[in-house]
């Protein structure tokens, strides 16, 4: 019988076999490497500085979210004091909140206030005067107690004008009828001043009139 012809591949020396063998090995690990590890590296790389700007945007955050507080709590610290300046020295006139206060004294005193009659408003630069002419009967020391009592209160008040009349003996006290002028205040916008220019033109005006 004749031999079967041998392929080039088995006429070929061990050592090309095993050389060939290592290339192609070697091909495989380098298109597994292109195909996979370069793929899954540059996706690795891109999750890395995508972690890294989310933490970035994460430390703004924060730093915004403790900015943030503080601007709250200076907003809550000044709402505060606003709340207890207008108790001092409101905005508005508020009468009845100003008789309001007078009457409490009046009632924690034991002193009668008989009659109150607000006054006209005087407006000053930074502040309003709002006057109240009163008319209060009771025991001396309780009219003295009133006017006490009525500095301690948390508006700004004052008293003037006290004129004290007809001073009775009644068990062993002195009652007295006394008329007062309470002053209440109230905290006012300055009116803007008007350009130099200005004032002189209304100057020269009234000089013309005249």
């Amino acid at each position: 019988m004749a031999k079967a012809k041998s392929t080039g591949l088995g006429r070929m020396p061990m050592l090309a076999k095993i050389g060939i063998a290592i290339g192609l090995l070697g091909l495989t690990a380098l298109a597994y490497w292109t195909v996979f590890y370069a793929d899954i590296s540059g996706r690795i790389k891109s999750a890395e500085a995508a972690e890294k700007g989310l933490q970035k945007n994460l430390a703004e955050a924060r730093k915004l979210e403790v900015k943030y507080q503080a601007d709250l709590k200076e907003l809550n610290d000044r709402e505060l004091r606003q709340r207890e300046l207008e108790k001092v020295l409101p905005t508005k006139t508020e009468h009845p909140a100003f008789l309001s206060s007078l009457q409490t004294v009046a009632n924690m005193t034991g002193v009668t206030l008989s009659a109150w009659a607000p006054q006209g408003e005087v407006r000053e630069k930074y502040y309003a005067r709002i006057p109240m002419k009163l008319t209060l009967e009771g025991r001396f020391h309780q009219i003295a107690k009133f006017f006490y009592g009525v500095g301690q209160v948390d508006r700004i008040i004052n008293v003037e004008n006290i004129t004290i009349d007809d001073p009775q003996v009644r068990d062993e006290d002195v009652h007295v009828k006394v008329d007062a002028l309470a002053t209440a205040f109230r905290a006012v916008e300055p009116e803007p001043e008007q350009p130099k220019e200005s004032r002189n033109r209304n100057s020269r005006g009234k000089k013309a009139e005249k």
